[in-house]
């Protein structure tokens, strides 16, 4: 079982990041602020103006840590990683599955049934915890949606092509965003949540949710390319340049156990509130410096507690799920697998 490995998120504006030795530095103003063994590192993301000099980006190409650059608010901007691993044949045949309309749809169904389940799990567990002291409507809205949720994850098992099976996904998505307010159990109105909206966000939990999908699209990226996957050449989204496809597809089935559940969590225990984001004149909302690194450690400390994969019937640190799901990925392309077995919560 491959060994779970840390990210370092690198938000502090200024800093300057300097290899010494076998160790990551990290100056700011000339004063040193961390140390970190790389041997321990699997990733390093930057945030905003974060310099890294020469020979650690060298260091890291070597040694297989990718450094990501994102905007301050966590826009995706660049990553720099050494030469691309993997089989040429596994890829080959990823290809050639994509182009495979029957075969392609396989993957979907599988990929979506675990989306839909997990969001079912998520309606579910807020039910059976919130019901009794929600208002009749609510309580209402949650049980219609958990039936109607049901319903879909059992259309998609069915004979489908792509596009079908994306418009379930679609009826699903709008189905579930359409009741997750039920499940903020705080007074403030600015932190509600009126439906999904991105690029960008118009609410603090619109950008909460966006954040943690970043950072999640980060790690399923890194997991394929770690197996030796395309992360650009998907399934369930189609190609597009600049867009990890396949990284996109991965995230589907972990974003309400992953992201969800961990944005209504810092909201109902308040480690996050309004005064935690900031409003553009656009209209964006966005979060502010010092409430990123709480959503950071937030997302660390949820990928360190443990989970029983269904499928390998074992209970694994919640980190290690990405890298486990693109492993049964490729194994399935490799045909070692008869189909794509989903991640689903139980």
């Amino acid at each position: 079982m491959r060994r779970q490995l840390n990210t370092v998120y690198v938000t502090t504006e200024g800093a300057w990041l300097r290899k010494d030795g076998e160790n990551i530095v990290m100056e700011v103003e000339g004063e040193t602020r961390a140390r970190l063994p790389a041997h321990m590192l699997d990733g390093l993301v930057c945030f905003g103006r974060v310099l890294v000099s020469p020979p650690l980006l060298g260091y890291c190409a070597e040694q297989g840590i990718c450094v990501s650059y994102l905007s301050p608010n966590g826009k995706f901007l660049a990553r720099v990683e050494g030469p691309v691993s993997g089989n040429v044949l596994l890829r080959r045949e990823q290809y050639r599955r994509s182009d495979d309309g029957a075969r392609c749809a396989a993957i979907v169904r599988n990929l979506l049934v675990g989306k839909v389940h997990n969001q079912r799990a998520v309606v579910s567990r807020g039910l059976r915890d919130y019901g009794d002291d929600l208002p009749p409507a609510a309580r209402d809205a949650l049980a219609h949606t958990d039936k109607r949720l049901k319903r879909i994850g059992a259309r998609l098992l069915g004979e489908a092509p792509v596009d079908v099976l994306r418009g379930l996904e679609g009826e699903a998505a709008q189905a579930y965003f359409g009741v997750l307010d039920h499940l903020i159990r705080v007074p403030d109105a600015a932190m509600r949540f009126g439906g999904r909206s991105r690029r960008p966000p118009t609410d603090a939990a619109n950008a909460l949710l966006s954040f943690l999908y970043t950072l999640l699209t980060h790690d399923c990226r890194s997991a394929l390319e770690t197996v030796g996957l395309d992360p650009a050449v998907g399934f369930l989204h189609r190609d597009r340049p600049g867009r990890p496809s396949l990284a996109l597809d991965l995230v589907e089935e972990f974003r309400p156990v992953f992201a969800d559940r961990l944005a209504l969590s810092l909201i109902n225990r308040k480690q996050v509130s309004a005064r935690d984001f900031t409003r553009l004149d656009n209209g964006a909302v966005l979060l502010k410096e010092d409430s990123r690194k709480t959503v950071l450690t937030a997302y660390q400390e949820r990928k360190r507690e443990q989970l029983r994969h269904v499928f390998l019937d074992e209970k694994l640190d919640i980190g290690l799920f990405p890298a486990i799901q693109a492993q049964l990925l490729a194994r399935h392309l490799r045909g070692d697998l008869d189909a794509y077995p989903p991640f689903l919560w139980k």
